[in-house]
């Protein structure tokens, strides 16, 4: 069986009315069908969050579980103390580490690459117009003449 374009046509067309259908039908229902509030209001969920106590004070006729959900909140309080002298000290050096200076800014951006060290044996040998002896010594000097940095966001490990 062939399709001729009458057909294409047709076809087409029931796409295109099933496309509009669903849409109308999207439409046709109410936002507060779908999306139902019930008799709740925002100081009832407020409430329920905080335990049922509201601010209230134990034995003001608040529910047992009430009472107990606040002293759980009170004892949890206890608990949150203030930081001792050492303890603070502490918070303020570690806090210290993670500021922004530009010293660290430019050492976090530009990483200096290694420059190892050359070891160098000189052997034993004669210099200059006399020919004076020199004894053989070991020297050290860096591999680069100058400091060389890595560009920001440069591999600094070994590929």
């Amino acid at each position: 069986m062939q399709w001729n374009w009458i057909e294409e046509r047709r076809w087409a067309r029931a796409c295109v009315g099933l496309a509009v259908l669903t849409t109308l039908a999207g439409c046709a229902t109410s936002s507060e069908d779908m999306l139902t509030h019930g008799s709740q209001t925002m100081m009832d969920i407020w409430q329920q969050a905080d335990g049922g106590m509201g601010g209230a004070v134990p034995g003001s006729g608040a529910t047992t579980a009430s009472v107990a959900n606040r002293q759980l909140l009170d004892a949890r309080l206890t608990l949150r103390r203030p930081l001792t002298e050492h303890e603070a000290q502490a918070a303020a050096l570690d806090a210290a580490s993670y500021a922004r200076t530009s010293h660290n800014e430019i050492l976090q951006q530009f990483h200096r690459l290694p420059n190892p060290d050359i070891v160098m044996y000189v052997f034993p040998h004669l210099a200059g117009t006399e020919q004076v002896p020199v004894p053989g010594y070991s020297t050290v000097f860096p591999l680069h003449s100058k400091v060389q940095y890595a560009m920001p966001g440069e591999r600094l490990e070994a590929y």
